[in-house]
């Protein structure tokens, strides 16, 4: 892999884990969704996987330890966006689709997290610690995401193609 593969991946981290810092203190402000399927749209798989995997490594020791009922499905369930717009949804740049997937996505995040909720707080225990509460936070984050493709996907995705294409970046001359 070039160097310039490489620098392209920090950037990628990079961004995604500071403005998920700036927005900490607001509750359900974030770009992480969005950015996810921008540097979906101009990474390779393997490239998209190291991505998220330095991404969940560092967002779980910088909020305080690697608790594995949280780092595991945050690193399954980031890993799906790539399969997710290069399979799913075909590479499409209709911010639409995209923006629908994100709504679904921001749902499916936040379930892959109940098997964690049933080994901490036990089956029967977990409707009411776990779910109940957490149910407004799903459909925020789903809306969240939603809004936040149809706003920022097309303008972030061309400046990062842009970029891209100015250091000679592309998915095309990756193999090179």
């Amino acid at each position: 892999m070039k160097t310039k593969r490489l620098l392209m991946i920090a950037f990628a981290v990079t961004i995604t884990f500071v403005q998920e810092q700036m927005f900490l203190i607001l509750p359900q402000v974030q770009l992480t969704i969005v950015l996810m399927f921008v540097f979906a749209s101009i990474l390779t798989y393997k490239e998209s996987f190291m991505y998220i995997t330095v991404y969940v490594i560092l967002d779980n020791l910088y909020l305080g330890g690697f608790n594995p009922l949280n780092a595991i499905p945050m690193f399954i369930m980031w890993n799906t966006i790539p399969y997710i717009y290069n399979i799913v949804l075909r590479r499409t740049e209709d911010e639409a689709k995209i923006a629908k997937a994100a709504f679904v996505f921001g749902f499916l995040y936040s379930w892959s997290f109940i098997p964690g909720a049933i080994l901490l707080y036990g089956f029967g225990n977990v409707w009411q610690y776990y779910i109940l509460a957490d149910i407004p936070w799903e459909i925020a984050l789903a809306v969240v995401g939603y809004v936040s493709v149809l706003w920022a996907y097309k303008p972030l995705v061309n400046i990062v193609k842009q970029l891209d294409q100015q250091t000679t970046l592309s998915r095309q001359k990756a193999y090179e």
